[in-house]
C-alpha cells in the first residue's frame, strides 16, 4: 500500500468509513481522501483495500475516482479541446473535471474541437495537475530495467526532425524512429506499435517499427502473403525490384523483402519469375 497519497496516480487505499457524500479512504500514514458516491458500489466494504486515481476537484480538494484518465501524471495522450478561456484551454482526459492547459504551456493557441498531444504535469505554482504541450523536457528517461531490447511498445508520434520521428513511448518515455527505419506512412498524432532497438546513455530510446530478428522476417513474409492473397495471387515485385516500389506496395525495406521472399520460396508458398512473384496453390508441387 502507498505510504502517501500520490496526486495524479493510482493509489491503493483502505476504506475507513462511510459518509453522506461517499466513502473515506486512507493511506498507510493516515492521509484521507473522499471517494464520491457516484463511484461507490455495493461490493465495497469497510477495511477493504481498493485502487483509485487521485486528483483534485473544482475546489482544489483531493478526490478519488475508480475511473482512469487517458493519461496520468508524467504521461502524454491525444486529448480533445472542450473549452477555451482567456487563461487557457480545457481538454477532455476522461474524467468529469477537464484538464486545464494554461496559455503558457501551449505551443500555439488551442481551439475548441481540436485534438492535441498533451502531457499531464504538476504545476509547482498552483499545486495542481495541468496539461502541457511542451512535452520534450517532461518525458521520463528510460532505463534497461524499465524496458528491454526488442520489447513491443506503444508509440505516440509527436514530432518530426531531420533525424526521424519523435515518439512518446508507453505514454511517458522519449524515443526516436530514424527515417532510415521508416517504410510506411507516419503522421504526427498517430499511435503505432513499435519495438525497442536500444536505450541510449541519455535515457532516450531508439525505436523500430518492426521487431529485430526472426520475428521481423515472419512479419515481412506475412505482409507478402497478405498482398498476394488480396491481389489474385500476383505481385509485380521480385528480387530486382526498386526499393521505393517495394516500400510503396509493402512498407518494407528491400533487405527485409528479399529475406521474406527467400523464406517463402523455401517453404514452397511462392514462386518468383521475371514479371513478379506468384502465390503457389496448395496442390502445386
Amino acid at each position: 500500500m502507498n505510504r502517501y497519497l500520490e496526486l495524479g496516480a493510482v493509489n491503493r487505499l483502505e476504506i475507513v468509513r462511510s459518509t453522506d457524500y461517499g466513502l473515506v479512504l486512507s493511506s498507510k500514514e493516515g492521509k484521507e481522501v473522499l471517494l464520491p458516491k457516484r463511484y461507490v458500489t455495493e461490493e465495497m466494504a469497510i477495511e477493504e483495500v481498493i485502487d483509485v486515481f487521485v486528483y483534485t476537484d473544482s475546489e482544489d480538494r483531493l478526490v478519488a475516482t475508480t475511473e482512469r484518465p487517458v493519461a496520468m501524471l508524467g504521461e502524454a495522450a491525444v486529448m480533445e479541446v472542450v473549452d477555451v478561456t482567456s487563461q487557457g484551454a480545457f481538454v477532455d482526459w476522461g474524467l468529469p473535471k477537464d484538464l486545464f492547459v494554461p496559455k503558457m504551456f501551449q505551443r500555439e493557441p488551442m481551439k475548441k474541437g481540436e485534438r492535441h498531444i498533451v502531457l499531464v504535469d504538476y504545476d509547482e505554482r498552483t499545486h495542481r495537475l495541468v496539461g502541457t504541450q511542451k512535452i520534450d523536457r517532461k518525458l521520463a528517461k528510460a532505463s534497461k530495467k524499465s524496458l528491454k531490447r526488442n520489447q513491443e511498445v506503444e508509440l505516440l508520434i509527436y514530432g518530426r526532425t531531420d533525424l526521424g520521428y519523435k515518439a512518446v513511448v508507453e505514454k511517458r518515455y522519449d524515443g526516436l524512429v530514424f527515417h532510415s527505419e521508416v517504410f510506411e506512412p507516419i503522421e504526427v498524432g498517430e499511435t503505432k506499435r513499435g519495438y525497442v532497438k536500444q536505450i541510449r546513455d541519455d535515457g532516450k530510446i531508439d525505436l523500430l517499427l518492426r521487431p529485430i530478428g526472426k520475428k521481423s522476417d515472419d512479419l515481412a513474409a506475412q505482409k507478402v502473403l497478405d498482398y498476394l492473397e488480396s491481389h489474385k495471387g500476383m505481385m509485380p515485385l521480385n528480387y530486382k525490384s526498386d526499393p521505393e516500389r517495394i516500400k510503396e506496395l509493402l512498407g518494407l525495406s528491400r533487405k527485409n523483402f528479399k529475406r521474406a521472399l527467400t523464406k517463402l520460396i523455401e517453404s514452397g508458398k511462392v514462386e518468383v519469375k521475371e514479371n513478379g512473384t506468384f502465390l503457389r496453390m496448395k496442390n502445386e508441387k
